[in-house]
């Protein structure tokens, strides 16, 4: 998940260089949820895995 918020970053920048400013936007809305939905799953894997090892 990380990778596709990489790729849509990646999309935004180059999409912001060209003058695509509407698909820059669109684009870099995109990575911001998918990175924090990738933060939110790496922190309750990290908590239930610590609960697990108990």
């Amino acid at each position: 998940m990380l990778n596709y918020a990489v790729i849509f970053l990646i999309i935004a920048l180059v999409a912001g260089l060209l003058g695509f400013t509407g698909i820059a936007a669109g684009a870099v809305e995109i990575a911001k949820v998918l990175f924090f939905v990738f933060i939110i799953l790496f922190i309750g894997s990290l908590v239930f895995g610590l609960i697990r090892r108990k």
